[in-house]
């Protein structure tokens, strides 16, 4: 075994309970039962009931955006962002290629074409110096928005991702939209309850996506939500994402192309349960950051991957960056940690990799390319650290 690989492995079982541990795992220990026996006894399991309404105000008050739409998933939340962007078939959409393919299937699904953007190594997020950089030489402005000199295609938007709950530099990406033309898109599918200057992600650009799939720190088993502070845009994303249906005495009547996202009231119950432990979830996994944190400082090999000082992440996947000299154990390293239990796993496939996007228009991505080399993601669930931040057992390899 190499030396990152054991180095990596006793770090990691100095951390984590005896017999390992799973990426992660949801944590159940409120009144999800309580909630979804409610839906069950009372009839209300589909799009609407109460819990779905209390859902959305739950978010709204722990975002702080104004208006919170809760929908299936958080890919159908990212269609609807880029939909109600504006995004029009053949425009493209400037994205990170270090996300997962979700962000870039909203895109597809708009008929536009995702355009590739690299990331800053200090916030795995979108670089904002080198993106303003390469848009100065590569985009015209024009009267009625930004232009690829190259394709000639209109730039409409860009997405930023939070990756692994790790907000980007939003101030700067911010500025770089407004010089640009470009509506501002938060991914924050991973990001609930990350904080950017000590406002909550998600709050930043125009619209935004969350996520609660089974392994996101809150989960409503499938579902997502738009965010926004715009009230007509609020308006309309509530109207497609109920089959555009029309307040008539029909019910059957449609007024465009609509979809099918709201959330079930059985998955908005789950979901309400969780939100009410949601300050306990988020203080347990700092803990468990911090520990990681301690025991990598004597790790030469590898570095634990720590914000920005004025970013708060959620620490949903914890992360471990390998040296450039030791990138190449990388999947020694995975498969050591495998063995002994440690559910670990590398990034993404970068988006410019994948064969439904190796053509699409692209920057120079040099970073995110080392960073999809070296990045190895640890065991991050929630419960691993008791309530109160106390340790969990520790054992030696």
């Amino acid at each position: 075994m190499s030396g990152a690989a054991s180095g990596i492995l006793q770090a990691c079982m100095d951390c984590l309970p005896a017999g390992g541990a799973a990426l992660h795992e949801p944590t159940f220990g409120g009144r999800e039962r309580e909630y979804l026996r409610e839906c069950i006894d009372t009839g209300w399991v589909s799009s609407l009931g109460a819990f779905v309404n209390r859902f959305e105000r739950d978010l709204e008050r722990l975002t702080g955006a104004a208006h919170a739409i809760a929908v299936v998933n958080g890919t159908a939340a990212l269609h609807l962002c880029v939909e109600l962007a504006g995004v029009e078939t053949g425009d493209e959409v400037l994205l990170p290629t270090l996300t997962f393919v979700a962000t870039a299937n909203a895109v597809s699904y708009c008929n536009a074409v995702p355009h590739f953007v690299d990331c800053d190594a200090t916030t795995l997020g979108v670089d904002a110096v080198k993106l303003e950089q390469y848009l100065e030489h590569s985009a015209d402005l024009r009267r009625d928005g930004c232009y690829n000199r190259a394709t000639g295609r209109r730039i409409r938007a860009l997405i930023v991702m939070h990756t692994f709950g790790n907000p980007a530099e939003l101030d700067a990406l911010v500025t770089l939209c407004r010089r640009f033309n470009l509506t501002l898109i938060e991914d924050a599918a991973e990001a609930l309850g990350a904080t950017y200057r000590g406002r909550p992600v998600g709050n930043h650009g125009l619209l935004s996506a969350l996520s609660f799939n089974g392994n996101k720190i809150v989960t409503t088993g499938g579902g997502g939500a738009l965010l926004t502070n715009d009230l007509a845009l609020a308006r309309r994303a509530r109207h497609l994402s109920t089959t555009a249906r029309l307040n008539t005495a029909s019910g059957f009547e449609h007024d465009e192309v609509g979809y099918n996202y709201r959330l079930p009231n059985l998955n908005a119950a789950l979901g309400c349960a969780q939100l009410e432990q949601f300050s306990d979830l988020l203080e347990r996994k700092r803990a468990l950051a911090e520990r990681y944190r301690a025991a990598f400082v004597i790790v030469k090999e590898a570095s634990f991957f720590s914000p920005v000082a004025h970013a708060g992440s959620n620490h949903w996947l914890n992360t471990c960056l390998l040296a450039q000299d030791d990138a190449g154990h990388r999947d020694e390293i995975l498969k050591a940690l495998n063995r002994h239990g440690i559910q670990a796993r590398p990034a993404w496939t970068l988006m410019h990799h994948l064969p439904m996007y190796c053509d699409c228009p692209r920057m120079d991505l040099a970073v995110a390319e080392s960073l999809e080399r070296r990045i190895v993601n640890l065991p991050s669930s929630a419960h691993l650290m008791p309530a109160g931040g106390l340790q969990p057992e520790r054992h030696l390899v």
